[in-house]
């Protein structure tokens, strides 16, 4: 038995020994041909290699387009011709490029692109432009034998030119620089452009001169375009070069540094699904001699990118923006105190759809080339009034401090040498919440503030126990219908209003009237939105649909968005009745009664007027001019809602000073007249003569 064991265990020691050597050999058999390729053939190999070259050329892709939402091309492409310069290494060295530059310079007009040129741009193009011995001459002798380093030298030495050799550069000069500051941008292998939108006449004749300019390309891209001109223009965002602090970003999402990328809101919200994928041309050509032997492209097609389908109404958002510029014109410049401007918002209730969003801007003493603001609905805040009683009547209703039908004295309340009354200054006596809501009674808000803040009033010392508690209760129930919150509304920022620090009696009654804490204007239409939809806020959304990339239509649906629920408001359903029976009877009978009581479509709503104060003149003629800013919030139909508005008219004079009242009313009356017209029967929107480029 011990002599089979020793067998089998001499039989495997064999087995083992006979395949280490054969792992050896091989090993062997490997290292020798890497020295057979490395010492005898690395020469030929490195000969083949310097004739054979890699190019490889992508070509910018159109970015998706968007539509409103009745099918209407809103943001298109418009095809454009551009001068790039590849560098094909980072070694080539700045005089290089100079001459290029120089050379191209007599067929390219950089008159435009001049205007980027830096004092800094300047003072290195002299730096290049000079002899050594010119050069040497900038730093003494002495100097440099105390210079650690070449940046330490070269900063010398760009501190030494002279502001009059900066001026004394002639304006071929700086055609010549604006190439080279554009070239010297780029990376090795990477397009950059010198210019964009060059004209026919420049294409034309850089085309026949581009063997004798090394690395410069006519390319193909696209700008856009805007067929009915500014309508929502700011609101669709820009498109440029990508932002120096989001190099990294972009770049590790496989973007080139001379990419455009959206910017700012919808543009820069939705940028990887509008963006899209490059034609890339791969060329790999062999040479010998000046001859080539063999060519081989490989060639990937490009993509628009995806489509997006809006929900806007761009007929209707036409008409808004008109309505507002006509009442704004008629009302005046002498109307306002210092700027003149209105804002609008008209949403869909149910979905949270922005149906048309218009600002009007005209700022004293600044020219402006087109008036429309229509950013400002998402980020500029004001006090807005006595629109905001509704959550206030609310926030009574849920704290317990009144209910429906409660009845509080409306007269006027006197905290030591200050008085707060309604607008009707001798009171409307004994009234109950509707009432309240219908005549815009102060002193109905204000008791309910007195009441959660555990107050006794008195003429002449009013004492409060909770007034802190009661802040943070108020706010916190106004959050709900998104005053003073975040609206979420697909955009990448937007302000969310500001809340006051100060922690007294009396700036609680003003919050309770919405003269203390500012929100802005979407805000705002959330919130009587939120009234409108039985108490659930829905998140606002400016896109309905990402689609594929179409042709002459719209593509297949990648993806839908269904309307968002954010909160439900912590009221019961008897109270949201009550207070919507308050906001139907502002509009009959009323204080919006002149011009909405006979509206067909049931309207309902809520007015506001925040006095304003602001400081204008310099100097002796310093003044205070007094003031309000206008609103009006409201929805209609009163019993099925489609429609929900907020309408904000700042630093309107009072009337006694000249100023125009009622404009926030014209404004929402003609919106909402014009929105239950087109259900009758649409016309389209209309584009403009010239579509509008970015």
């Amino acid at each position: 038995m011990k002599q089979k064991k020793q067998k089998k265990k001499n039989h495997l020691s064999f087995r083992l020994n006979v395949l280490f050597f054969m792992v050896f050999l091989l090993f062997s058999g490997l290292i020798l041909r890497l020295g057979f390729v490395q010492i005898v053939q690395g020469e030929d190999f490195i000969s083949q290699l310097e004739r054979t070259s890699n190019t490889t050329n992508r070509a910018e892709a159109p970015r998706g387009i968007m539509y409103d939402r009745f099918g209407n091309v809103v943001v298109d492409n418009q095809l454009e011709l551009s001068v790039t310069y590849t560098n094909p290494s980072q070694s080539t060295s700045a005089e290089t490029m100079l001459e290029i530059a120089r050379e191209i310079e007599p067929m390219l007009d950089m008159e435009k692109e001049t205007a980027r040129i830096t004092p800094r741009d300047r003072r290195d193009y002299i730096l290049i432009n000079m002899s050594q011995e010119e050069r040497f001459d900038l730093v003494s002798k002495e100097e440099r034998k105390e210079i650690d380093s070449i940046s330490e030298e070269y900063r010398l030495e760009i501190d030494r030119i002279t502001d009059e050799q900066i001026n004394a550069l002639s304006n071929k000069d700086l055609q010549v620089l604006a190439i080279y500051r554009e070239m010297s941008r780029g990376y090795a292998n990477s397009p950059q452009r010198i210019k964009e939108r060059i004209t026919d006449e420049e294409a034309h004749i850089i085309s026949e001169n581009l063997d004798r300019l090394p690395g410069f390309e006519i390319a193909r891209h696209s700008s856009r375009s805007y067929a009915y001109g500014d309508s929502f223009k700011s609101l669709f965002g820009s498109t440029n070069e990508i932002p120096s602090e989001r190099l990294d970003y972009y770049l590790s999402r496989g973007y080139d540094r001379s990419d455009l990328v959206g910017t700012s809101f919808l543009e820069l919200q939705y940028e990887e699904v509008l963006r899209g994928r490059k034609a890339i041309v791969e060329s790999i050509t062999t040479k010998q001699g000046s001859q080539t032997i063999d060519r081989f492209v490989n060639e990937r097609l490009g993509q628009r990118g995806n489509d997006l389908v809006l929900s806007m109404d761009m007929e209707l958002q036409q008409r808004f923006e008109e309505i507002i510029d006509e009442e704004m014109r008629a009302a005046g410049r002498n109307s306002f105190i210092k700027d003149r401007s209105a804002y609008g918002v008209l949403m869909d209730p149910r979905t949270g759809d922005i149906l048309a969003m218009a600002g009007f801007w005209d700022p004293a003493n600044r020219e402006r080339d087109s008036y429309a603001d229509h950013i400002g609905n998402v980020n500029k805040a004001f006090e807005m009034g006595s629109s905001v009683k509704v959550a206030s009547v609310l926030t009574g209703f849920q704290a317990g401090v009144a209910a429906p039908g409660t009845r509080f004295n409306d007269r006027p309340l006197y905290f030591g040498q200050q008085v707060k009354r309604s607008w009707n200054t001798r009171g409307f006596g004994w009234i109950d919440d509707r009432y309240a809501l219908e005549q815009s009674s102060n002193v109905y808000m204000f008791e309910i503030a007195m009441g959660m803040a555990n107050c006794s009033y008195s003429p002449s010392n009013t004492r409060c126990e909770t007034v802190s508690e009661a802040y943070s209760e108020v706010r916190n129930s106004f959050l709900q219908f998104g005053l003073g919150a975040n609206t979420g509304i697909d955009l990448p920022a937007y302000s969310s209003g500001l809340t006051g620090e100060s922690i007294k009696l009396g700036n609680l009654l003003d919050l309770m009237i919405g003269q203390y804490d500012t929100y802005t204007t979407l805000q705002l239409a959330q919130y009587i939105a939120t009234i409108a939809n039985d108490g659930y806020r829905m998140e606002p959304r400016l896109v309905r649909e990402i689609r594929e990339p179409g042709i002459n239509e719209q593509g297949a649906v990648l993806q839908k968005f269904e309307p968002t629920i954010l909160n439900r408001i912590e009221m019961s359903d008897s109270h949201i009745r009550r207070v919507q029976e308050g906001l139907r009877a502002v509009m009959t009978r009323g204080t919006a009664k002149s011009r909405f009581s006979g509206a067909s479509y049931q309207p309902a709503g809520k007015t506001g007027t925040a006095q304003v104060s602001v400081t204008v003149g310099e100097g002796d003629n310093r003044r205070r001019v007094e003031g309000n800013t206008q609103t009006l919030v409201g929805y209609a139909p009163y019993n099925n809602p489609e429609i929900a508005f907020a309408v904000v008219v700042p630093d309107v004079k009072l009337e006694r000073y000249g100023g125009a009242q009622g404009i926030a009313q014209n404004i929402s009356k003609k919106a909402l007249d014009s929105y239950f017209e087109m259900k009758e029967g649409r016309n389209g929107p209309t584009k403009v003569a010239q579509p509008l480029l970015d």
